[in-house]
């Protein structure tokens, strides 16, 4: 497939829009998933809990997959910003759970902050479309 056979698709699913992003951006045969944080309805969940905040970003992250006509498990790869080391094993176990039988390739870096400070963490996403899906 040439590059001019391959439009950018962008993706936003409803209550994810923001101004000057897309929340998904389809390229090709990838999906590029921006990163993901633990906002609901403009509200962070899960202040101070690790494990809440990693199920929230999932659930972002599946819900602009959805809107591309993808699952989770076409994830190929993740990348997660830790603001806290601690906050390492509540997002290990949810990770886990979501992929148990083909686990993405993944990278976790701590950082100083996110925008919010509530934010323990924000997860990007690449899932694959196969040829057949």
């Amino acid at each position: 497939m040439s590059r001019d056979d391959s439009p950018i698709m962008r993706f936003n699913p409803p209550g994810m829009a923001f101004a000057g992003m897309s929340q998904a951006v389809g390229c090709g045969s990838f999906v590029l998933v921006s990163g993901q944080v633990a906002l609901k309805d403009g509200a962070i969940v899960g202040i101070g809990d690790a494990k809440a905040q990693a199920e929230q970003c999932f659930a972002n992250i599946a819900a602009a997959l959805a809107e591309a006509g993808l699952t989770l498990a076409d994830v190929a790869s993740l990348r997660c910003s830790l603001t806290d080391r601690d906050a390492y094993g509540g997002y290990a176990e949810v990770k886990n759970a979501l992929f148990t039988d083909a686990p993405p390739c993944s990278t976790v870096v701590i950082v100083a902050g996110l925008l919010m400070p509530e934010l323990l963490m924000e997860v990007e996403a690449v899932a694959w479309r196969s040829a057949a899906g």
